[in-house]
């Protein structure tokens, strides 16, 4: 089903606190989902959009202390801080709603450039999105952390490491990122994990039952990237087989994998 909402014993995102945990099952990491399906041709199909709304941002102990932080602006302990995570830990959802709530333009890193800085800073807070070592100019970086110091602008950094992990030339620079605040987003628990399969089934307009989430949770890796691509897997699979997402389509795609 596609439209509408779901059919009984099918899930919603309102629904993801009655999920049942099924333990026993072998982990999959998310390169070897990917690698298990043979290429074959896959059925047209439209883009799908990922809500990013606060509405749809998944609460859990993983991501409480980022959600906090952006909740809690202005009223940050500093007017420039870093949101570190894993890939798929929510950093751009997290940031996509402070530029929504704040009027924050959004950059990658290794697009700003040192002429970009005045107009990214135009409204007095800019999204930094993507900071990892050796993608990004260090002068226009430090060009930005000045310009930000000196209009009392807020920025907001986000990478998958720390700024202690970075290695970074300029010595200023350096010192500079490492006094930013840093506020870290951990691998999914349990409960939310089975929450992001059904988040991003509902993205597709993926009507679901709980053996299917149930599958997909004991068998993939932790992460919401790995979560995100399984279920891309399943909804092209299904398009292109004429089939409904079920666990037996899922355990098809993923045994011995």
């Amino acid at each position: 089903m596609r439209e509408g909402g779901p059919a009984k014993g099918q899930l919603a995102l309102d629904q993801v606190g009655i999920l049942f945990k099924r333990a026993g099952a072998p982990a999959w990491s998310k390169t070897s989902v990917a690698a298990r399906v043979h290429p074959r041709q896959l059925a047209f199909s439209l883009p799908h959009a990922e809500s990013l709304s606060r509405d749809n941002f998944l609460e859990g102990p993983a991501n409480a202390a980022g959600l906090a932080l952006i909740e809690s602006w202005p009223e940050w302990p500093n007017r420039i801080m870093w949101l570190a995570g894993p890939e798929g830990s929510g950093k751009s959802h997290l940031a996509a709603i402070w530029a929504e709530i704040s009027g924050a333009r959004s950059t990658t890193a290794n697009a700003l450039t040192s002429a970009s800085v005045p107009g990214a800073l135009a409204t007095g807070a800019l999204v930094v999105e993507d900071l990892k070592a050796g993608d990004f100019d260090e002068r226009a970086l430090f060009h930005l952390m000045n310009l930000a110091r000196e209009d009392g602008a807020y920025v907001l950094f986000t990478g998958r490491d720390v700024p202690a992990a970075l290695e970074i030339e300029l010595r200023d620079l350096r010192s500079r990122l490492r006094a930013v605040p840093v506020v870290t987003l951990l691998p999914p628990d349990d409960q939310l994990f089975r929450g992001l399969i059904v988040k991003f089934c509902a993205d597709r307009q993926l009507a679901v039952d709980e053996s299917v989430v149930g599958y997909l949770a004991t068998r993939l890796e932790r992460s919401s990237a790995a979560a995100r691509q399984a279920v891309e897997l399943l909804d092209s699979e299904a398009l292109r087989l004429g089939r409904p997402v079920t666990r037996a389509l899922a355990a098809e795609l993923l045994r011995d994998a």
